[in-house]
């Protein structure tokens, strides 16, 4: 299984159980991230600093390939963006893992996140990316990580383009892909 059917199949669970959703509430986030990708968005909760960090963090875990687009492309930074400022128990973990992501991007590579090299954003990410090889001085960014990626997913697979992509590998070669795999 690639990640980003691994993301779809947990994201929904997971982004329930941290926000506590209702039906109500995830159909509205879902519509929101659709009507996001027609129009210039201006990003009421982030700042200009961390809505940039959040868009070039949301496309290293969806990226663009030959199925659909990235999370930017799908509308996901908006989504969070509506999201945090909807629920106000997420913000503090946001703002502060975004923080914490500049901060180890600055003390090991003397830029922000979004100013370091790809391969050197990898470098941290793969730190954070997977909670039983991380070391305990990166739980916060951990932590922060796994928001982030479940938030990212949660947010890709509700939009049109996500939900479409997951519709198109279930119909196609993918479906005989998942057969042989079980």
């Amino acid at each position: 299984m690639k990640r980003r059917e691994a993301l779809g199949a947990v994201a929904a669970a997971a982004l329930t159980a941290a926000f506590k959703w209702t039906t109500a509430e995830a159909a509205k986030a879902a519509e929101f991230a659709r009507e996001a990708v027609k129009a210039p968005y201006a990003p009421t909760f982030f700042t200009p600093h961390e809505w940039e960090t959040v868009r070039v963090l949301a496309d290293i875990v969806i990226p663009k390939d030959e199925r659909s687009g990235s999370a930017t492309d799908a509308g996901v930074p908006e989504f969070m963006d509506f999201m945090m400022g909807d629920r106000p128990d997420g913000q503090i973990p946001m703002r502060g893992g975004l923080a914490w992501l500049d901060n180890e991007c600055f003390e090991r590579f003397g830029k922000t996140f979004v100013d370091s090299s790809p391969e050197n954003r990898t470098a941290v990410l793969n730190d954070i990316a997977w909670p039983k090889k991380a070391k305990a001085e990166h739980s916060q960014g951990v932590a922060f990580f796994n928001m982030f990626r479940d938030m990212t997913a949660s947010g890709f697979w509700s939009s049109k383009m996500g939900i479409r992509a997951g519709l198109d590998w279930v119909s196609g070669a993918g479906a005989a892909q998942t057969w042989r795999s079980i």
